[in-house]
């Protein structure tokens, strides 16, 4: 976990180990202290105890369907979700978007990319 305090938080929902650790050090790198979860029913309790600022969610989680953890977070947070997913196809995009993700990036992606994408949704003011 980063240390930053007083800073954004950040919420990194994926099953990959590699993967998690480079989005957790992306992050980490724009100023984010992260937490990470594994699975989805985790990822909720996580997220109702934290409080982050950003979500990132993979899609093809093993205990509960990434689409799923959208609704169920959107029911109860206001952070931005960015999914991060290698299902691609139009229908998951736009039913993520429907459910209440903000962006969705797919799977391979850059790094600069993430960074990108991260800092355009900051830029979009949240209700209070």
């Amino acid at each position: 976990m980063g240390e930053v305090s007083g800073g954004r938080k950040a919420l990194v929902i994926e099953d990959n180990a590699d993967i998690r650790g480079l989005l957790e050090t992306s992050l980490e790198r724009q100023g984010f202290q992260t937490s990470a979860s594994a699975g989805g029913y985790a990822a909720l309790e996580t997220a109702r105890s934290i409080r982050p600022d950003l979500i990132t969610l993979d899609l093809g989680l093993p205990d509960l369907d990434g689409l799923e953890v959208c609704k169920a977070l959107r029911a109860f947070t206001e952070a931005y979700i960015l999914v991060i997913s290698a299902r691609a196809d139009e229908a998951d995009r736009l039913t993520a978007l429907e459910l209440g993700a903000d962006d969705y990036l797919g799977k391979p992606f850059s790094p600069r990319e993430l960074r990108l994408r991260v800092e355009a949704l900051l830029r979009r003011p949240r209700g209070s």
